[in-house]
């Protein structure tokens, strides 16, 4: 049986960075196993994540069961299958969350991931030029930009929030996250910035660090209470391979859990009624699913040639392929929703509670997934950050190709409902503010006729999607229902860890991307600690 130091599963936005920083000593012979392809053609192009969210060679395309808060709807679960995992197809937005989001992890028994904790990991991830340098990080792999509101929609929005009291912030990822601001992104000269792109390309080299792309991982190998190695296909080919060292699973919030409850860790029962051998009881695995369950209002506009409804069909998405193309800018250089807000519900919270995001379009259904739509128009989606509803994903088979059961458990909290109309008004609020009267803007969704709380949350369970932010299924913490502790090692068994969204015990206050990144370099951090006692 071939043998490495540590075996990494999973080369997303947390894999990669633990394959990079354990391969950067010589000494260590690292294998980084990926399920997908190494790369994909419109992977690199920001505008590219429209195509891949509903490709199957870059993307898992899972699916959410049917519930009442989706009207039976089977919503969409995209996750990356290629290196750099979803951050390799995501929206490329940066969104570190707020100090409070740490803190709180910390005060569940967490030691050692307050803000203080992991603010130096996210500076040590980042190359951003801006911001205050006690908050942002000068020379990591990741670069990072902070586009200026050049456009005049951008502007005109920026002035319409100003208007509601809500203020513009050059840097919701520095001492504060309240405001409007444009997206922080993973993006540079046009180009996606990945993990793939900024912790693997530059270290192809490394003789040490060993990449197997189409490599699926059917389960982790357990000598008793220890974590010996793992069994990998690639095709019709089964191998398993041992680690002396340790084993890091960093799949992603669907299919961490998946290959522990595939391997025999987790709940008893589930998997004796699967014909799954149960090797360590563990009920947390799956358990704690969150993520953000996001309307998208719909505005029509009748002022022509501020959308890109307008720029982007025909000769005007000629006109901005050649603007790539030849300068890298445009359309198609841009992020998935390039203005955002940080915005309280109520007066007296300490911190922002609510996330709105702008996408400077309308789209439609298309024969290959959404497509910019005839008529001008805008989207804004609009959410609460730290949702209280809570669901679970399961291993139905003992097929590791069978995709598991994803149930989400929208608005179950109240708390949550309350929020979501709460958003929708302020929504509301900015984007019938004087700023944009000479728009001639037309609500299409909800719609004027809507607007009662009871309305207002019908439409939402007919129309709302999932922001692509699933976490918590490997929750951290030293409860009962915790599947890792603080150091990231899986509860009851040696030489295995978990590190990426998975671990997180509650939804952090807006995009995943970058607080997983961060949990691959604070993981491999205490991997290496770990090995140098």
């Amino acid at each position: 049986m071939q043998s490495y130091d540590y075996i990494v599963v999973g080369a997303g936005s947390a894999g990669a960075v633990v394959a990079n920083r354990l391969s950067a000593d010589p000494r260590n012979q690292v294998l980084l196993l990926e399920a997908g392809p190494a790369s994909h053609p419109w992977s690199r192009i920001p505008i590219g994540f429209a195509r891949l969210i509903t490709n199957p060679t870059a993307n898992w395309l899972y699916a959410a069961e049917p519930e009442p808060s989706t009207n039976g709807r089977r919503l969409p679960v995209p996750r990356g299958k290629l290196l750099g995992g979803s951050s390799a197809i995501n929206g490329l937005a940066f969104v570190r969350g707020q100090a409070q989001d740490f803190d709180t992890w910390a005060q569940m028994g967490n030691k050692g991931w307050s803000y203080e904790d992991v603010l130096p990991f996210f500076k040590r991830m980042e190359t951003y030029p801006e911001g205050d340098a006690n908050f942002r990080g000068r020379e990591g792999p990741l670069r990072v930009t902070n586009p200026s509101p050049q456009d005049s929609v951008f502007a005109a929005l920026i002035q319409a929030a100003a208007q509601v009291g809500i203020p513009y912030n050059p840097d919701y990822n520095g001492a504060r996250q309240d405001g409007i601001a444009m997206s922080q992104a993973t993006i540079a000269a046009g180009r996606r910035m990945s993990t793939a792109a900024c912790y693997l390309d530059p270290i192809r080299n490394r003789r040490n660090l060993h990449i197997v792309t189409g490599a699926l991982t059917e389960a982790v190998l357990l000598d008793g209470a220890r974590c010996t190695g793992v069994r990998y296909s690639v095709g019709a080919a089964v191998q398993e391979v041992h680690a002396e060292r340790e084993v890091v699973i960093s799949a992603g919030s669907i299919n961490s859990p998946q290959l522990l409850e595939l391997s025999g860790i987790g709940e008893p029962e589930r998997l004796r009624n699967l014909g799954i051998t149960v090797c360590h009881p563990l009920p947390g695995v799956g358990e704690n699913l969150r993520d953000h369950y996001a309307p998208r209002t719909r505005w029509a506009i009748g002022k022509k040639g501020i959308t890109y409804n307008d720029r982007g069909r025909g000769l005007g998405l000629v006109g901005q392929a050649a603007r790539y193309a030849l300068f890298r800018e445009g359309m198609l250089s841009m992020v998935a929703a390039p203005l955002r807000a940080f915005v309280r519900s109520r007066e007296g919270l300490e911190a922002p509670d609510l996330l709105l995001g702008w996408v400077p379009m309308l789209t439609e259904p298309g024969p290959k997934g959404p497509r910019i739509a005839r008529e001008s128009g805008m989207t804004c989606y609009a959410h609460p950050m730290r949702p209280e509803s809570k669901g679970h994903i399961h291993i139905t088979s003992s097929d590791p190709r069978r995709p598991p059961a994803i149930n989400f458990n929208f608005l179950s909290s109240p708390v949550d409902a309350s929020l979501t109309v709460q958003a929708i008004r302020i929504a509301r609020s900015i984007m019938t503010a004087p700023a944009l009267a000479d728009w001639r803007m037309t609500e299409l969704g909800p719609g004027p006729s809507r607007m009662r709380d009871d309305e207002i949350l019908d439409w939402v369970r007919q129309a709302a999607e999932t922001t692509y932010h699933p976490v918590g299924t490997c929750k951290m913490g030293v409860d009962a229902m915790a599947v890792v502790d603080p150091q990231l090692r899986v509860r009851g068994i040696a030489g295995l860890r978990v590190a990426d969204a998975s671990i997180m015990p509650t939804l952090t206050s807006g995009n995943t991307n970058a607080p997983s990144i961060m949990i691959g370099e604070k993981a491999a951090a205490m991997v290496l600690a770990e090995a140098a006692r």
